[in-house]
């Protein structure tokens, strides 16, 4: 629930400037091209993948906000720095039912091309990246102690497509894979198990450029 809040407090902000936002720029003869900034606040829903480890049968998926900030080199070229603003809540599923809870809070920076010129209404790209999660707050019901998973880290890849609204203002709709396998701990020590989470992401959020 505190996701959705947060979530829904951006989203009423973005939409209270966007109408003024939009009317200043339609009176300019401005250009995407050549702007090198952008910043995208959105939510994306991550979804891990079944069966990750013996005695697990789901990792129930979960929303949260997330914002990327992107430094573009050209119009093609640029490098993201995305995250999640508030954490992901899982719920954990065995085979004898709910096994608890534990959240997770993904940050990435990637290389990304994006297509096309840059004030085609359509604009999709693709990247490459590293990045790291980090797990917490483990509630699992154990006969041998707190059951917990390492940070993840490793390669994510994102495929997305841009609409430019206008010159400043853009929707963007992702969705992200990430090669995901912390080590299983029990009571602060590694077991020798990965658990093969390997989750993908759905987003979508409102951008400017500047």
């Amino acid at each position: 629930m505190r996701s959705i809040r947060t979530l829904t407090l951006a989203t009423l902000t973005a939409l209270a400037f966007a109408p003024a936002a939009f009317a200043q720029d339609s009176t300019t003869d401005d250009t995407a091209s050549g702007k090198h900034f952008s910043v995208v606040g959105g939510v994306s829903l991550l979804q891990p993948k079944n069966d990750p480890i013996d005695g697990i049968k789901k990792v129930d998926g979960g929303p949260a906000p997330t914002v990327s900030f992107s430094y573009y080199i050209n119009d093609n070229w640029a490098v993201e720095l995305w995250g999640a603003a508030d954490k992901f809540d899982h719920r954990v599923r065995g085979n004898a039912g709910n096994l608890g809870t534990v959240e997770q809070q993904p940050i990435a920076l990637s290389g990304q091309y994006h297509f096309g010129q840059a004030d085609n209404v359509f604009r999709p790209f693709v990247g490459v990246g590293y990045y790291e999660s980090n797990f917490s707050n483990e509630n699992l019901a154990s006969d041998v102690g707190h059951v917990g998973l390492e940070t993840a880290k490793g390669a994510i890849g994102t495929v997305g497509v841009d609409m430019n609204i206008n010159s400043t203002w853009f929707a963007r709709a992702d969705a992200r894979y990430m090669h995901s396998r912390p080590d299983l701990t029990v009571n602060g020590r590694s077991t020798g198990e990965e658990a093969k989470l390997d989750p993908w992401t759905v987003g979508f959020g409102i951008g400017a450029r500047f």
